[in-house]
């Protein structure tokens, strides 16, 4: 499976040894093949706005079997990451959009489960407004 250089027939110089880890990670990741790809591989590059055209569909595949999907921060990292892009990132993926936005509205219409009148914390909460303006966008 091609890599991002390759989908984008573009190679980035090395960013050098006094490079960031994410400046680094960044430029690993865009020599990796695709089909490598984890969910924190796809937070990273996602999340910094890069391979977002060959990575978009990739993601939306993981959210759409685990809304919550978890790199290496919280539950929904990986949401959270697919949310913030631009809205021109979906611009020929209307159909996966759709497909996700069915998914979140499930999942954010269903009540929060409680442990037998303990307090509990919403697993959402973190990531009820980026979802929300989703919906509504």
């Amino acid at each position: 499976m091609p890599t991002i250089e390759q989908l984008e027939g573009e190679v980035w110089a090395d960013p050098g040894s006094g490079a960031s880890f994410l400046v680094a990670r960044c430029h690993d990741l865009r020599r990796k093949p695709l089909a490598d790809f984890t969910v924190e591989d796809l937070r990273i590059m996602l999340g910094q706005n890069i391979g977002v055209p060959a990575l978009l569909s990739r993601a939306v595949e993981v959210l759409l079997q685990d809304p919550l999907a978890e790199g290496d921060h919280y539950p929904g990292d990986l949401l959270t990451s697919v949310l913030r892009l631009p809205d021109s990132a979906w611009s020929a993926l209307q159909a996966e959009r759709r497909r996700l936005t069915a998914v979140l509205a499930d999942l954010v219409a269903k009540p929060t489960p409680s442990d037998k009148g303990k307090p509990h914390r919403d697993p959402l909460e973190h990531l009820r407004h980026d979802i929300m303006a989703f919906l509504e966008a």
